[in-house]
């Protein structure tokens, strides 16, 4: 790539992650497409993008750490109960037509959206719910099929696990998007990027570091804003997301 070309695949992953790590999810929404324009395949821009998103966890994970808020215990529960789903998508993905699965998912993340747009009160404040041994067996059944869906498809999925957490445990939004940027962005990616490498998908490692690099500070950043604003604010741009991505999965933009 030229310096043009290198300095826009740089913005372009900065502000996604940023997005991403402020909202809990969807960094795909531009660095999968960005990846395509300049050039990629549709197989090797997904599993290119799936290792650079792994930066994207780690940013997020290196500042809520350091806020020593977050809870390990429930970390590893999600990162555990997902983890099994992640390894079935990431192997499905070479098997189920692209567009059809895109589309269907565009709808879900749309339907996202919608129910957090009109539930007004939902995620403002902490709510304890399902807590218990039954709470979380369910729980974990849902994150594992949310985890299909992330080990096999290219944006979005991390806006399902934040309003699961939101809606089944009761987290307020700070909280889901903590939890589901350290688990899913740097475990649950992690661990698809890894099944696709040893299902041997080719991967552009040229273009790595400077991915890795916009991912890791945009993760970073993010997260400092989420700390930083409201529940409500971060709500807002949960839907906004939602319905940027959601029309776009659907209607193939």
């Amino acid at each position: 790539m030229d310096v043009i070309n290198t300095l826009g695949l740089f913005i372009g992953s900065l502000l996604s992650n940023t997005l991403a790590s402020l909202s809990g999810g969807g960094a795909g929404l531009i660095q999968f497409p960005l990846l395509i324009f300049l050039g990629l395949p549709f197989a090797v821009a997904l599993a290119t993008h799936k290792v650079a998103s792994v930066a994207l966890g780690l940013g997020a994970a290196f500042k809520h750490c350091r806020s020593g808020q977050l809870d390990w215990q429930l970390t590893s529960y999600i990162i555990f109960t997902g983890a099994i789903g992640v390894i079935i998508g990431a192997n499905l993905i070479l098997f189920v037509p692209g567009r059809i699965a895109e589309a269907l998912l565009g709808l879900l993340i749309l339907g996202l959206g919608i129910y957090s747009l009109f539930q007004q009160q939902l995620g403002q404040q902490e709510q304890l719910r399902h807590r218990d041994t039954k709470g979380l067996v369910i729980g974990g059944i849902g994150l594992a099929a949310i985890g299909i869906l992330n080990g096999s498809l290219t944006a979005g999925t991390g806006l399902f696990v934040t309003l699961f957490l939101v809606r089944w445990f009761g987290f307020d939004y700070k909280q889901a998007v903590a939890l589901t940027l350290v688990s899913v962005g740097l475990f649950w990616n992690g661990i698809g990027a890894g099944t696709m490498y040893l299902a041997e998908a080719e991967i552009y490692w040229p273009w790595l570091p400077v991915l890795l690099a916009g991912s890791l500070l945009g993760g970073y950043w993010g997260a400092h804003l989420a700390h930083q604003k409201s529940n409500r604010l971060i709500k807002r741009c949960f839907e906004t997301l939602t319905f940027i991505i959601g029309l776009k999965l659907l209607l193939g933009l």
